[in-house]
C-alpha cells in the first residue's frame, strides 16, 4: 500500500468498500507464524449462532474484540484472530422446518434425489435424517456468507483463512476426539437417569440451559388420611413414592416411619424425613413424586426410593400405569397432557372428598428450557454425561487464576460452580449436531448392549453412526439381532463450542500452531453464557489439558432497548445492523459500540452513532488541513513552547490510552484520545495555523504532522476506515500495521496547552457574546496569573495574539488562583 495523495474534497463516501476490498486483496490481517509464543496474541472469538441474521448486539460486542485485536497488532504482536460459525442446534433445525415445510423422520430412508421446495404452509412432510441434515447444511452456508459480508463491512480484522464451522468435518473430528478421550479417562459416561426434558423439542436439557419463569398455577390441599399435603401438581398422585417432612417438625415426627394411603389410588406411601423439607411452605410436608422437580430427584436418589414414571417423552401420561398403581382410575389419565390430567385428578379428588377446600391460585418460578415455551418435565432416559461435580473445587481455583474484566464477573462463575447439582448432561435428542461416535452391539434378541460400546479409532473420525457401520459390520446388520445400532443422539452444542480454543489452535491436528497459540490470550463473550460457554471451556481444558484455556476473559454487557430491557431475538426486540451501517457508516457504529464498557449494559443509541460519524468526518477534514501545510524537512525539529506543550500533552494521552487498552478498558482509552483530539483541532490547530503558514513555522509543521500521525494510530482500532484513508494520503503501508505510538519526551510543559485553550476560549466567548465574527479584531487582552503561569503564557503569546487578532496583550501578576482573562473589544 502506498501513499494515495490528498484528495481535493475528502469524503466518507465509498471508503468502506475501498478499504475492505484492499484489506482482503492484500491479506492485511493474515496471521503469519512467528518463531515464539511470546510474539503471538491469540483470541478465542465467539462463533455466532448462524440462525437468520446478526443483530446490533453482535456488532456491539464483536467491535470490542476487534479493538483489542487491532491494538495488539499495532503493538507488534502476531494476532491470531479466527472466526467461527456455530451452526448446529435447534435454531437451524427450526428454520429449516419452517422454510421448507419438513420434519426429520429418522425411520425414513435417504433419498438422493430429494429436492426441497420453500413453503409457508404449516404442514410438514417427513424426510430422512440425512436429507434433513443436508438442508440444515445448505441453509447455514447461505447464512454464513451473509454474516461474513456484514463482519467485513464492520471492519473486523479477522483472518478469514482461519474460519471454521462447529458442524464442519474438522470441528466434528476434534469434538469426537475430545469425547473419546473423556470416555477413555472415565470422565464421560452413560446412564439411565432422571433428566430434564422439553416435551416440545423432544430432547434432554442441561442444568445450564434452564430458565426460571413465573408460571401460573394453584395450590391444592389433599388429604392422605391422617395428614394433608399441598401441591401444585396433583396429577402426579399416581407417581407419588413418599411423603417428606423435616426431621425436626414436631407436627409429623410421630408419622415418620409409618405409611399412609394415597387418595384415589390407595397405595401405601411411606412418610420419611429429610432436612431439605421446608416446614414453613404449604402444609410443611410434601409429596415426593417421580418426578415433579429437581428436589424430587434429590430425595429419590438420597432416600433410595422406588420409581413410578407416569409422564412420557411427549409430555403425555403413559398408556399403562407403573407397577403397583391400579389400572383405575389411572386409565382415565392415560394419553392426557399434564394439564388435562391435572383437571381430571382435581375433579376426582373433589368427588371423593379428598380435596380440602378449593385450589388457591399462585404464581411461582418454574423451570423452562431457555428456547422452549412449555414447563420442563423430568423423565427417565439414557443420556451421556461429563463429570463436573467432582471437579467443582478445582474449577473454582481455575476461576481465581483467570483474569476477569471486569473483575466482579468472576462472582457469576463462582456462584454457578458452587450451585452445581448434577454432572453435565451432554446428549441431545436432535438431528443437526455432532454425532456421538458410538455404536452398540445387539444381542440375540436385538437389545443394545450398552455396557460394551463400539468406538472408532481416531483415524476413522469424523463418523456418523446413523449412516456408517462400525468396524467389522456392514449396513445389512443395522438393527438386526447380533448386529449393531448406532447411537441416535447428538452432542449438546456447548460440547463442541467448549472446545473452540482447541479447535482453532490446531489441537491434535497442527502441533506447531498449538504450541504458538494455546493457552490462548483472550476469551471475549457476553455475561449470560458464563455458566455455559466459559464454564464448560474451563472444564474441558482443565480435564484434558490441566490448564486454563486463556489468560484473560473480557465480558460484555447487553444492549438495552429504550425501556431498558435486553434486545433479543426471542423477545422480538432486535435491530439489524445493515440500516445503521448504511446511515452512520461503520466507523460511526463502531464508535457507539466502543462507548460500552466491559460488563456494562449499554443503551441502543443512534445519537451516539451520529457523534461517531461526525468525529470521523472531523478527522478527515482536520487531517487534510494539517497536511495542507508545507511538509517539513527531515532536519526540522519542535522548538516552540506551545508545540512542545502539545507534544507533552499528547504523550500523556498515549501513556493513558496504552495503559487502558492493556487492561482491556477500551472505552477509557477512547474517551481520553477523543478529548485530546478536540483540543488539538479546536484550540491548538487554530492557535498555530498562522505560524505554520509562515516561513519560520517549521516547529509547528513538525508538531502538527507528529500529532496527526499519533492521533491516527490512536484512533485506528476504533475508526479503521477513516484512519486508513487519511494514512494513505501521506504514509506508506497500512496504519493498522504501523507501530502503536510511543510517548515523545519533548521537554515541554503540557499545562501550557491547557492555559492556551483557556485564553483563546475566553477571547472567542467575548466575540460571540458581542455577536462579532471570530475574525474581528480585539483591542486588548489582559492575562492575570501568578509569575510561573505568566511565564508559560509568554511562551505562546505570539500564537494567542495571532489567533485572537489581539491588538495588545497585557500581563498582571496575582497570587495563585486560576488564570483570569479580560477581553477589551
Amino acid at each position: 500500500m502506498t501513499g494515495d495523495g490528498i484528495p481535493q474534497r475528502p469524503s466518507m463516501e465509498g471508503i468502506e468498500d475501498k478499504w475492505s476490498g484492499r484489506w482482503a486483496a492484500d491479506e492485511t490481517f493474515r496471521f503469519h507464524r512467528p518463531d515464539s509464543r511470546a510474539e503471538v496474541f491469540s483470541i478465542d472469538t465467539p462463533p455466532p449462532t448462524v440462525s437468520g441474521s446478526l443483530h446490533v448486539g453482535h456488532v456491539f460486542s464483536y467491535t470490542h474484540t476487534d479493538v483489542v485485536a487491532r491494538f495488539q497488532r499495532m503493538r507488534g504482536k502476531h494476532v491470531f484472530y479466527p472466526m467461527g460459525w456455530d451452526d448446529n442446534g435447534l435454531p437451524t433445525e427450526r428454520r429449516v422446518q419452517l422454510r421448507y415445510g419438513v420434519r426429520c423422520d429418522p425411520s425414513l430412508p435417504y433419498d438422493p434425489s430429494y429436492a426441497p421446495a420453500e413453503t409457508s404452509g404449516k404442514q410438514q412432510v417427513g424426510i430422512s435424517r440425512r436429507n434433513f441434515v443436508e438442508l440444515c447444511q445448505r441453509m447455514t452456508v447461505e447464512d454464513e456468507q451473509v454474516f461474513e459480508a456484514l463482519w467485513r463491512r464492520l471492519g473486523l480484522s479477522v483472518d478469514w483463512s482461519l474460519t471454521y464451522s462447529t458442524i464442519g468435518p474438522y470441528a466434528q473430528r476434534v469434538a469426537q476426539l475430545g469425547f473419546l478421550q473423556l470416555v477413555r479417562e472415565g470422565q464421560a459416561y452413560q446412564s439411565e437417569a432422571p433428566s430434564l426434558w422439553d416435551v416440545t423439542f423432544q430432547t434432554a436439557v442441561a442444568q445450564a440451559e434452564l430458565e426460571a419463569r413465573d408460571h401460573a398455577g394453584a395450590w391444592h390441599r389433599i388429604s392422605f388420611g391422617p395428614v394433608e399435603i399441598e401441591t401444585t401438581r396433583p396429577e402426579l398422585l399416581p407417581a407419588c413414592v413418599a411423603l417428606i417432612a423435616h426431621p425436626d417438625d414436631e407436627r409429623y415426627k410421630a408419622l415418620v416411619g409409618t405409611t399412609v394411603r394415597s387418595p384415589l389410588f390407595g397405595m401405601e406411601i411411606p412418610v420419611l424425613a429429610h432436612p431439605d423439607a421446608e416446614p414453613e411452605r404449604g402444609a410443611g410436608i410434601a409429596m415426593c413424586c417421580t418426578f415433579g422437580d429437581l428436589t424430587d430427584v434429590r430425595w429419590w436418589r438420597e432416600l433410595k426410593l422406588p420409581t413410578r414414571t407416569v409422564i412420557g417423552r411427549d409430555g403425555r401420561f403413559l398408556p399403562e400405569p407403573p407397577e403397583g398403581v391400579p389400572a383405575s382410575p389411572y386409565d382415565e389419565l392415560a394419553g392426557l397432557t399434564a394439564f388435562s390430567a391435572r383437571k381430571r385428578i382435581v375433579e376426582l379428588l373433589r368427588e371423593s372428598g379428598d380435596l380440602i377446600g378449593e385450589p388457591r391460585p399462585t404464581t411461582r418460578p418454574v423451570n423452562f428450557y431457555e428456547k422452549g415455551d412449555k414447563p420442563l418435565e423430568i423423565v427417565s432416559s439414557r443420556q451421556w454425561f461429563v463429570r463436573s461435580l467432582e471437579h467443582r473445587e478445582a474449577l473454582l481455583r481455575r476461576g481465581s487464576e483467570l483474569r476477569w474484566h471486569p473483575a466482579w464477573m468472576r462472582n457469576r462463575y463462582d456462584d454457578w460452580a458452587k450451585g452445581l447439582n448434577s454432572d453435565w448432561l451432554v446428549s441431545r435428542q436432535r438431528f443437526f449436531g455432532v454425532p456421538f461416535p458410538v455404536w452398540y452391539p445387539l444381542d440375540a434378541s436385538g437389545e443394545p448392549r450398552y455396557e460394551a460400546p463400539i468406538l472408532p479409532s481416531p483415524e476413522q473420525l469424523p463418523v456418523d453412526p446413523s449412516s456408517q457401520a462400525p468396524p467389522g459390520y456392514d449396513e445389512s446388520q443395522r438393527g438386526a439381532p447380533g448386529g449393531f445400532a448406532g447411537d441416535p443422539d447428538v452432542m449438546d452444542t456447548w460440547m463442541t463450542s467448549s472446545m473452540s480454543p482447541l479447535i482453532v489452535s490446531g489441537w491434535q491436528h497442527d502441533p506447531a500452531l498449538f504450541a504458538l497459540t494455546y493457552p490462548m490470550d483472550l476469551r471475549p463473550q457476553s455475561h449470560e453464557i458464563i455458566r455455559t460457554w466459559l464454564f464448560y471451556s474451563v472444564l474441558r481444558s482443565h480435564v484434558e489439558q490441566d490448564a486454563l484455556p486463556w489468560s484473560d476473559a473480557v465480558i460484555s454487557g447487553w444492549i438495552l432497548d429504550p425501556d431498558r430491557k435486553k434486545m433479543s431475538k426471542s423477545a422480538g426486540k432486535v435491530v439489524t445492523p445493515d440500516g445503521l451501517l448504511a446511515e452512520h457508516g461503520s466507523d460511526g457504529v463502531r464508535y457507539w459500540a466502543a462507548s460500552g464498557r466491559p460488563g456494562t449494559d449499554t443503551a441502543f443509541d443512534p445519537g451516539q452513532m451520529k457523534v461517531g460519524r461526525r468525529l470521523a468526518t472531523k478527522l478527515l477534514n482536520a487531517s487534510r488541513f494539517v497536511l495542507s501545510f508545507d511538509e517539513p524537512s527531515s532536519s526540522d525539529t519542535i522548538t516552540h513552547p506551545l508545540d512542545q506543550a502539545m507534544i507533552a500533552a499528547l504523550s500523556s494521552v498515549v501513556d493513558d490510552a496504552t495503559t487502558a487498552l492493556d487492561g482491556f478498558e477500551h472505552t477509557t482509552a477512547l474517551e481520553r484520545v477523543e478529548r485530546f483530539f478536540w483540543t488539538f483541532c479546536d484550540d491548538y490547530l487554530e492557535l498555530v495555523k498562522e505560524r505554520a503558514y509562515s516561513a519560520d513555522g517549521s516547529s509547528a509543521r513538525v508538531a502538527l504532522r507528529t500529532g496527526l500521525s499519533t492521533l491516527l494510530r490512536l484512533f485506528a482500532p476504533y475508526l479503521p476506515y477513516v484512519t486508513e484513508e487519511v494514512w494513505s494520503w501521506w504514509q506508506e503501508g497500512s496504519v493498522h500495521l504501523a507501530s502503536w505510538p510511543a510517548a515523545i519526551r519533548s521537554g515541554g510543559d503540557a499545562s501550557a496547552l491547557d492555559l492556551a485553550s483557556v485564553a483563546i476560549s475566553a477571547v472567542r466567548k467575548a466575540k460571540s457574546t458581542a455577536k462579532l465574527s471570530m475574525r474581528a479584531d480585539v483591542a486588548a487582552v489582559e492575562i492575570a496569573a501568578d509569575p510561573a503561569t505568566l511565564a508559560l503564557v509568554s511562551g505562546f503569546a505570539d500564537d494567542l495574539v495571532a489567533a485572537g487578532r489581539i491588538g495588545e496583550l497585557r500581563y498582571r501578576e496575582v497570587d495563585g488562583g486560576e488564570l483570569e482573562v479580560t477581553v477589551q473589544l
